[in-house]
């Protein structure tokens, strides 16, 4: 089969395309002939050695994909092959076919394609998980989104609306800004101007935001949180910016807010009932069609760099996905 294998972190025109032998089935393990794949930015630091934990070489990428099982190992139950199935695991997904735990995998509901499904798992779960069980959004209070355009972003502009906040998107272009209204936000903001905190200050009445989804990092970060309203809450989920910034603790105590963070990677262990219920609820909301995962720009599995790169350079809209099938 064919698939990405990064042999030495580099730089993403440097990874190859090889052909390697199709992954055996284990015990409690299904085979899933993978037809989509998405990447995030996790997957880009991976790839060169950048995150905070390292795959152990050769790896190939990809955390995320859909497609149908192709073979199902002893002992597993209810997941037969043929069957439609989403699934997340640590890395694997950017190939042919992928074995993973028969946990890892959910069936698709119908009617959903696979580039949708192999967007939907860890964009929509840290949303979710973030604003619900991080920052307690309440309907009718103010949700800012710090990089709403991104894959990140717009799922936590889609996630605050079903959960009946007032969304305020923050990008840094107006084609980016335009594309979170089209799915949601209430109001937009660009972040790359000097006067950006007196706009806010003027959305919210004097308010300001109650809840920060912020996968972006900078000093736009420690901007925000001096914009946060009383007993908010400031959800910390990533650094697409690059640089990690440094809070005076100052501003918790004049704010009475509350700094957080999301480590997708850490739910499921320490977190698993927990998990559970959200993603109860992501299913729920996508079979009824209140939830329609955003996918961006869709690749060929031979352009998968080029996947890569428009997501590094932040030049996405919603989330990068190859298509592999």
């Amino acid at each position: 089969m064919k698939a990405v294998v990064v042999e030495k972190y580099d730089a993403i025109d440097n990874i190859p395309l090889k052909d390697i032998a199709v992954p055996e089935v284990s015990s409690g393990q299904v085979r899933v002939k993978i037809q989509a794949a998405s990447i995030g930015f996790v997957d880009g630091l991976k790839v060169q050695g950048l995150y905070q934990t390292k795959d152990a070489l050769p790896f190939t990428p990809g955390t995320e994909f859909a497609g149908t099982i192709d073979a199902v190992g002893e002992g597993v139950g209810g997941l037969a092959p043929g069957q439609p199935v989403m699934g997340m695991t640590r890395s694997g997904a950017l190939a042919e076919y992928i074995a993973v735990p028969a946990g890892a995998v959910t069936a698709i509901p119908d009617g959903i394609a696979p580039e949708v499904a192999a967007a939907f798992r860890a964009n929509y779960l840290t949303a979710l998980y973030a604003l619900a069980e991080r920052g307690s959004l309440k309907s009718g209070e103010i949700l800012l989104v710090l990089g709403a355009a991104g894959g990140v972003g717009i799922a936590a502009v889609q996630i605050g609306k079903l959960l009946g906040a007032r969304v305020i998107a923050a990008a840094s272009t107006e084609e980016k800004r335009k594309f979170a209204a089209s799915y949601g936000a209430d109001a937009t903001i660009d972040y790359t101007q000097t006067n950006w905190r007196d706009a806010l200050k003027e959305l919210t009445g004097d308010h300001g935001a109650d809840v920060i989804y912020d996968p972006v990092g900078g000093e736009v970060s420690v901007q925000a949180f001096r914009s946060i309203a009383w007993n908010g809450r400031h959800v910390v989920v990533g650094f697409a910016a690059g640089k990690i910034p440094a809070l005076p603790f100052n501003l918790p105590l004049l704010k009475g807010g509350v700094l957080t963070g999301v480590d997708l990677a850490q739910i499921h262990r320490r977190e698993p009932d927990v998990e559970k219920r959200v993603t109860a609820q992501l299913l729920t909301w996508l079979k009824d069609g209140k939830l329609v995962p955003v996918v961006g720009q869709v690749f060929a599995f031979a352009d998968f760099r080029e996947a890569f790169k428009t997501m590094q350079t932040r030049a996405a809209l919603g989330k990068m996905v190859v298509r592999i099938g």
